[in-house]
């Protein structure tokens, strides 16, 4: 399941974020000091350095974000979330085709599985040439580029890539997400249902039925979460 979530971060986020990023003494690293050993192999970019204060502040926002955002919360269904961090592509930089690490651990120990990755888009299109994320599905590959503060959700478990940024910047947002519901299928019917009891809602339609829908959408969700 790939969901687009439109303005996960919203004008003024994008903008000081952006302002850190783009500073001059911002904490850039080669991003392969934390990929794994295939992902290294695979890896041609810039990280903001996971140590730095300012990486940790930006994190704390972008997750703020998500945390307000009702249609984040109805796509993922967060469990805990791990700490967000930042890229930047340029000159030929790219990603090779890869899937995310099943586990990541947080410096307090704790494990997150990570069932849902999200990519926050903080350049704009027509910034940069290239840079599309392109996600391999059952239904073939989808390029991916959308304009800066939207983010793009989709399973872990797929093969994906950065495309080459042949003119310009890229610059992003990254995490992962342990969803409550760990199946993509059933986390992809509890969002269409949430959607559809949504849509109701909006329409004022029959009370006694929107209701047996949303009990049905919480003891399906009762069913198949885990905490």
């Amino acid at each position: 399941m790939l969901i687009r979530i439109p303005s996960l971060l919203d004008a003024d986020t994008v903008r000081y974020i952006r302002g850190a990023l783009e500073a001059p003494d911002s904490p850039w690293v080669d991003g392969r000091a934390t990929a794994g050993y295939h992902g290294a192999e695979v890896k041609q970019n810039q990280q903001l350095d996971e140590e730095a204060p300012i990486t940790r502040e930006l994190a704390d926002r972008v997750l703020a974000a998500t945390e307000r955002h009702p249609f984040f919360i109805s796509a993922a269904l967060p469990n805990r979330a791990y700490v967000p961090h930042f890229n930047r592509y340029s000159g030929g930089m790219t990603f090779g085709s890869h899937i995310d690490g099943a586990v990541r651990v947080l410096r307090s120990g704790l494990k997150v599985r990570t069932d849902v990755s999200i990519t926050v888009f903080l350049s704009e299109p027509h910034e940069y040439d290239g840079g599309e994320l392109r996600i391999e599905d059952t239904y073939g590959a989808h390029e991916v580029k959308l304009p800066a503060g939207d983010a793009i959700l989709y399973p872990a478990t797929s093969m994906h890539h950065v495309v080459p940024v042949t003119r310009g910047v890229r610059l992003a947002s990254f995490f992962w997400v342990q969803s409550l519901v760990r199946d993509d299928s059933q986390r992809a019917l509890l969002f269409e249902l949430d959607n559809t009891i949504q849509r109701l809602n909006a329409t004022n339609a029959d009370n006694a039925s929107r209701r047996s829908l949303v009990g049905i959408y919480h003891n399906l969700l009762r069913v198949w979460s885990e905490t």
